[in-house]
């Protein structure tokens, strides 16, 4: 059984990148024309991503996995360098209205992506050096003020979204390290107060979170709601079969961001509660093949690369949950993207690097 985990990881892989890439192609034709006169404008930037993905991924296969252990310091003073780098002047780019890119040419670094894989990396690596620890009030604290610095420079970005994936990967790595349920219950208590605390401090954030239960509204249709509407009329449209690839009208300069955030909702349409379906079935074949390996990791006391599978895994399964809830209009609009589906080239290559590593831990399991 261990010999297939990364044969089936690699195809299953492989199959969400094509649905990415097909979906990208069709969602952004409209788009992709009015910005350059080339309707596969960001099919092709999506393709050269891919292309960097598999390049850094061959390279990854080929680092030993207690590497990153041994220079998690390193990796997470670079990433909190890259979100302070976001402040400074003529470094930082705004796009609307947010200050969380990077202008690399080729395409936009967003330093919050690489603050998830770097976070993921240093507590894997905290759970077991110090896991006699973990459930004292210090060694409970001290990752977590670690955290809390990073969720303060990216939440003036601003980006509430990320900040909450992070709190919940986090939290999960923590409570599969040993904390007892009452650190944890205290926990999700104050980061609840927090997250109110900041969803009532800004007006976007709160409208954003009144309008997703009812974005038909009069006050809502045209502002807040507006995104969220156009999305649940194209997954109407889609019914069961879905309109056909390329026939979706909601693409076409109704629904903002349809190749990015609300790409699900274009699968939906043009594909229909089966494509849809057989995109999720992939995502969680995907988390199970991931899992697995981890859980051999642990098994076999390679205790580092357990916790930094099931982080990896953890991450994935909770970006994905956000963004078909989002799409679904079950939970408000967070800018957050689809892992592997959703045009970018930043989120794309991280979520392929940490694919790598999954490849690379089994590999290294199989060869204990």
């Amino acid at each position: 059984m261990q010999v297939n985990n990364s044969f089936f990881l690699t195809i299953t892989f492989t199959l969400i990148l094509l649905f990415g890439l097909t979906f990208v192609a069709s969602s952004s034709v409209f788009e992709g024309f009015e910005l350059s006169g080339d309707p596969f404008y960001f099919a092709k930037r999506q393709f050269i991503f891919v292309i960097i993905g598999i390049i850094s991924m061959l390279i990854i296969l080929n680092i030993p996995s207690h590497n990153y252990a041994k220079f998690d310091w390193l990796i997470i003073t670079f990433c909190f360098l890259l979100l302070l780098a976001l402040f400074v002047p003529n470094i930082g780019k705004v796009v609307n209205g947010s200050l969380r890119w990077i202008d690399l040419g080729l395409f936009n670094l967003q330093p919050s992506e690489l603050a998830k894989f770097g976070l993921i990396i240093y507590v894997s690596g905290y759970c077991v050096r110090r896991s006699n620890q973990i459930s004292t009030i210090f060694g409970f604290v001290r990752p977590l003020m670690v955290v809390s610095l990073f969720s303060s420079a990216i939440i003036f970005q601003p980006d509430l979204g990320s900040v909450v994936i992070i709190f919940c990967v986090i939290l999960s790595l923590l409570f599969l390290a040993g904390i007892s349920i009452g650190q944890f219950s205290l926990l999700v208590l104050v980061l609840s107060v927090l997250a109110y605390i900041a969803v009532r401090h800004e007006p976007y954030r709160y409208a954003r979170l009144i309008s997703f239960t009812d974005p038909f509204a009069p006050e809502f249709e045209e502002r807040s709601g507006y995104q969220l509407s156009n999305a649940l009329i194209g997954i109407g449209r889609g019914e069961f079969f879905g309109v056909g690839l390329g026939n979706s009208i909601q693409k076409n300069a109704y629904l903002p961001e349809p190749h990015t955030d609300f790409i699900f909702a274009i699968i939906l349409e043009e594909t229909g509660i089966l494509g849809g379906l057989a995109l999720i079935s992939l995502f969680i074949f995907l988390l199970f093949l991931i899992l697995k390996i981890s859980n051999e990791s642990f098994k076999i006391k390679n205790s580092y690369q357990g916790f930094l599978c099931f982080g990896i895994a953890i991450l994935i399964a909770i970006q994905t949950i956000f963004n078909l809830g989002v799409n679904l209009g079950l939970l408000p609009t967070k800018g957050l993207t689809l892992p592997f589906v959703s045009y970018g080239g930043a989120s794309l290559i991280t979520f392929m690097a940490m694919i790598a590593i999954v490849l690379r831990i089994d590999y290294e399991n199989r060869s204990y």
